[in-house]
């Protein structure tokens, strides 16, 4: 499975609880650089997969942006979202 990313730094993949191993592709002038992430296991066709993402991000990324709690409809946890289009490489 491939995702976008920019300027972001990965420090853990998990897919349904498992550790994923991943790597950076070669980076892109304006669609930022791909993420590689490789299952632990083969998923069945209509098997859902839940994949959690340790990052952090920097100043320089563009693509994310952030809610305080005080901008959410319950006003406890800040909510990160992404404004990119999906992209298929």
């Amino acid at each position: 499975q491939v995702l976008d990313t920019r300027d972001v730094q990965v420090f853990k993949v998990t897919v349904n609880g498992q550790d994923a191993q991943f790597a950076f592709g070669e980076k892109h002038s304006f669609k930022g650089t791909p993420l590689e992430i490789t299952f632990p296991n083969e998923l069945r066709r209509g098997q859902e997969a839940i994949v959690e993402i340790s990052f952090e991000s920097s100043p320089q990324s563009s693509a994310l942006q952030w809610f305080t709690p005080e901008q959410t409809s319950g006003k406890k946890h800040p909510f990160l979202f992404s404004q990119c289009q999906v992209e298929f490489i």
